[in-house]
């Protein structure tokens, strides 16, 4: 019996007429689609007159029905997944689905579409031939720092998701870790009615929106400028000498603006000099 095929099919981060016809074609012909929640996926679909059956595939129950879909593409049924909105897989399950069916050798065939990441990095007016996208942060301030500290002198755009009740806190650490003085571009409600595209410094980004409150509500990504490769020539091995000294008689952030206050030298170029001399012991 001939295997059947998994098709990855994007569906709209907001405007429905982002829904390409080849997609809402796949989504009709196949003998059913796995979506992640089959309440809100079901409203698409019925929107656009289909009636596909649908079956839920989220992270809590992935396993499970990863085993079930195989069996079912094994013996020849051809199925789609698809994510509440966008391209799946990107920040949402599936990874286990897809490893497991290309485990045994099934077709597995893109349908691209929308995403969030993609339409973002597009009007964010930095350099996108390289990019870390870093997805979600997480959720509690302690770890969400030292994230940020170990890409502060990644120099690569970056993107990232954010939630809207840890928007204002996450680009306050942003500002703080990255520089005042680091670029971004805040991308909100993608293809939606209030959609809105703000670049500016971190702090201008911070203020726009605390201004208002609603500002604060809805889908959001934040891609942050690269940062500026350190120039450690203009450093002086004194300058060197005096912020290792320090950094090891106390935390970075605090040697790197000590030494700055010594020296007269740009605090952030230190700070960046102090994480790279850390990722090299």
């Amino acid at each position: 019996m001939a295997l059947g095929t998994l098709y990855v099919v994007a569906t709209p981060i907001g405007n429905l007429q982002d829904f390409s016809p080849r997609a809402q074609q796949t989504l009709a012909k196949v003998n059913w689609i796995a979506a992640e929640d089959t309440r809100h996926s079901r409203t698409l679909l019925q929107h656009f007159g289909l009636n596909t059956p649908l079956i839920a595939l989220h992270e809590h129950n992935e396993q499970a029905a990863s085993a079930s879909l195989l069996t079912r593409l094994l013996a020849g049924e051809s199925g789609a997944l698809i994510s509440d909105a966008g391209t799946p897989l990107i920040s949402d399950p599936g990874f286990l689905f897809i490893q497991t069916v290309h485990a045994h050798q099934i077709p597995v065939v893109p349908i691209p579409g929308a995403s969030a990441v993609i339409s973002a990095l597009s009007v964010a007016g930095f350099p996108a031939d390289k990019f870390n996208f870093e997805g979600f942060l997480p959720a509690k301030s302690h770890a969400r720092r030292e994230c940020l500290q170990n890409l502060a002198t990644v120099t690569r755009t970056l993107v990232f998701y954010e939630a809207p009740h840890r928007i204002v806190e996450t680009l306050e650490d942003m500002a703080e870790i990255f520089g005042e003085t680091r670029q971004a571009t805040l991308v909100k409600e993608l293809t939606k009615v209030y959609e809105t595209v703000l670049h500016a410094s971190l702090p201008e980004i911070i203020s726009w929106l605390t201004a208002k409150t609603e500002r604060q509500k809805g889908e959001f990504v934040i891609v942050v400028a690269a940062a500026p490769p350190p120039d450690i020539q203009e450093i002086s091995p004194e300058a060197q000498r005096i912020l290792k000294l320090l950094r090891e008689a106390m935390p970075l952030k605090q040697a790197a603006k000590l030494t700055s206050e010594i020296t007269g030298l740009s605090k952030n170029s230190l700070y960046s000099l102090a994480l790279a001399q850390e990722k090299d012991v």
